[in-house]
């Protein structure tokens, strides 16, 4: 028979190990509770060659907090650095290096094939950190970050983007990059469970085709029934408006 003292002691113990128990589990729920309004804690690549990132780039996936179908195709991107001054009349001082991102694409849906083209210019606001750009303008009403969360600079690379706005949700979105049209499978796939931790669900994160993609250049209003000799008309749909894909801010639709 053991000591009062002793199973007195050994339940005190056993109720520290419980409430220990408890309370990491609550921490971890907590934890992996996401509020969709805030951008998540990204850990991207801790020493990016930003030289290495540069040039041409075929998006083979991508995900859009705003998008519940394959809504683009034929997406390409040229990066390019450059570095930020002062103004004129102001003594030029370096400000940090500047991140250009030049892309082309179409709508999924256009039978005439139309070439698209968006831009978006991020500083790199601190440089012990080259792998995380932020760019800030009113059309994007709030900050937007990207994050390069891996890349081995000759094959692939993938991208994070997000947007937080006040009063409405954040626009997150990703994309998997390559040098050429088409990926192997099983990169994709690593590249694709590393963002699961990012709150991004993989059930709508849609391959980019890059296959018919001599698109064409449609300059000026369309006028007539016809949009250029040989050609059908000019599609005329609603989400000729919208803004290019790294502009999106409206909430999600809800998802079944």
């Amino acid at each position: 028979m053991r000591h009062p003292g002793v199973a007195a002691r050994d339940a005190l113990l056993a109720l520290a190990v419980a409430l220990a128990v408890a309370v990491l589990a609550l921490t971890a729920a907590v934890g992996a509770s996401d509020d969709e309004r805030h951008c998540p804690t990204v850990k991207a690549i801790r020493h990016l060659h930003l030289h290495d990132m540069l040039g041409h780039w075929f998006v083979v996936q991508y995900f859009a907090s705003s998008e519940e179908l394959p809504e683009y195709r034929c997406m390409r991107a040229d990066f390019s650095l450059s570095t930020a001054s002062a103004e004129d009349g102001v003594e030029a001082r370096p400000r940090g290096p500047r991140v250009t991102m030049n892309f082309t694409y179409a709508f999924s849906d256009d039978p005439v094939g139309e070439r698209l083209r968006g831009n978006i210019t991020w500083q790199v606001p601190d440089l012990s950190r080259p792998a995380h750009w932020r760019h800030q303008e009113e059309s994007y009403q709030g900050v937007y970050n990207t994050y390069v969360l891996d890349s081995d600079y000759v094959t692939w690379a993938l991208l994070l983007h997000c947007a937080e706005q006040t009063g409405s949700l954040r626009y997150l979105s990703s994309f998997i990059l390559s040098r050429t049209k088409d990926l192997p499978n099983n990169v994709q796939a690593y590249l694709r469970d590393k963002l699961t931790r990012y709150a991004i669900d993989l059930d709508y994160m849609f391959p980019m085709s890059q296959d018919d993609c001599s698109l064409v250049d449609i300059e000026g209003p369309v006028q007539g029934p016809v949009a250029a000799p040989h050609m059908p008309p000019r599609p005329q749909r609603p989400h000729r408006t919208r803004k290019h894909p790294l502009q999106r801010h409206h909430a999600p639709h809800p998802r079944g």
